[in-house]
Formats: structure tokens, sequence, C-alpha cells
């Protein structure tokens, strides 16, 4: 479905990404790990279009999208939970879902408001409160189902669990179990080696704006001092 090879990006003269190769089949979760500042952020702001890829490829189904505006990257089924949650603070929880709401692709069975509240009971309660009122993990929920209410092929998640307390990840791994046994393909960076090793196929760690290694959960699992070297656990 995707696939990124030999991407190079980064910020104005600074290069921060210089040969970043992965992809993402069909039903997938695929992660990108590695200590703050590797780059993984920046990998998920080129494939979205908003850095520019300096040189390399990436594509989607086959075809490029690297030289495409974000929002139509968006409309090919890219759905981007990003860092920091950026939900819109002064719409209530019901108008963030709606809000960008569609079903471009025409999925069968499509998210819609109820089947999000069901995914996350804790946002039925707060559907008339306004997003900035929520507390961090009810703000990622809501990033998460907004996500998902554009109905993507693939779901991007940028520090997924990041900041959230120990019930509220929980609640988020246990939604992302969900989604994968639906054959949602999945994109996820994340710090919690642990949960993604559970729920994810393949693994690919970045070092400096490089892929370091890739390789299976189970493989992820026995390489204990590659964990120790490259992710600090």
């Amino acid at each position: 479905m995707l696939r990124v090879a030999e991407l190079a990006a980064g910020y104005g003269d600074t290069p921060v990404l210089f040969d970043v190769s992965f992809k993402v089949g069909v039903g997938e979760v695929v992660t990108l790990l590695g200590r703050n500042g590797m780059g993984k952020t920046t990998t998920i702001r080129a494939i979205m279009g908003i850095l520019p890829a300096h040189q390399g490829k990436i594509e989607m189904d086959g075809a490029p999208i690297h030289r495409l505006p974000p929002y139509r990257i968006a409309r090919l089924g890219l759905g981007l939970v990003p860092e920091g949650r950026q939900v819109f603070p002064n719409l209530t929880v019901r108008e963030n879902l709606v809000a960008t709401a569609a079903n471009r692709g025409g999925q069968p069975g499509p998210w819609v408001l109820d089947r999000v509240l069901g995914l996350f009971p804790a946002l039925r309660e707060r559907l008339s409160s306004p997003g900035g009122f929520l507390s961090g993990g009810e703000q990622q929920m809501l990033a998460i189902g907004r996500a998902l209410m554009t109905n993507p092929r693939l779901l991007i998640l940028d520090e997924a669990t990041e900041g959230l307390a120990p019930l509220v990840r929980h609640e988020i791994w246990r939604a992302l179990e969900r989604l994968k046994a639906g054959g949602q393909s999945i994109l996820v960076i994340d710090k919690n080696v642990t949960a993604l090793s559970r729920i994810a196929d393949r693994h690919y760690i970045l070092e400096k704006g490089r892929v370091v290694w890739h390789g299976s959960s189970s493989d992820l699992r026995e390489e204990s001092a590659l964990q120790r070297r490259y992710l600090g656990v």
C-alpha cells in the first residue's frame, strides 16, 4: 500500500532524513521506532506532504505522492493522528468528529459517529464539551476518532500514547488491537516496545535519519542488545 524508498528530507537547509526506506502492506501494523530526534516525525510529515522530499520516493498503490499537496494525499486515504493531538479546541467533541468526516473510497461499513463512540465510549459523555476542555487522554481518543471518520485506508499515529496515564494507554492499545483485527492498516510511532511488539507485524528503527534495523515482533523481542542500543530499553 505505502512504499517509502531512499527518502531524504529536512527543514530548510538542515537535513534530517538521509536514507529512509520501508513499506506498509494492506492490513499490516508497522512501527517506526527510535529515540527522540532521530527523524520519525519528520518521516511522517514528509509522507503527508507537510515537508518536501528532497530525494527518494513515496508511493501509494505504486503511484508517486511525494509531489502532491497535503490535502490530496489525505484524500488518497491517509489519516493522520498528529503529535500533540491538535484537536480543534473551540469545537465540541461532536463537531471535531464530523467536521472532516468522509468516505471517499466508498468503504463498506464506514466509520460514522456511533461507531467511533463504540470504540471510545468515554467520548459519548463529552459530545457537547469543547475539545480544549478534554483531558490529554480524551483528546487522543478524539484525535484518533477524527482520523477514523475520514475512513482512511492507512491510519498514521505519531506518538500514540506519549504522556498518557497507564489506564488511558491501555485503552488506546486496546482500540488499536480492535482496529487491526478489523483489517485496518496502521503506521504507528510510540516508545512502548512491549505493546507495539504485541500488535505490530514489522518494525523499523531509525537512527540519525536512517533505518538501521527492521524485522518482525519476534525478532525485536529477541534483540535485547539492539533495544538498549537504539531505544534505550
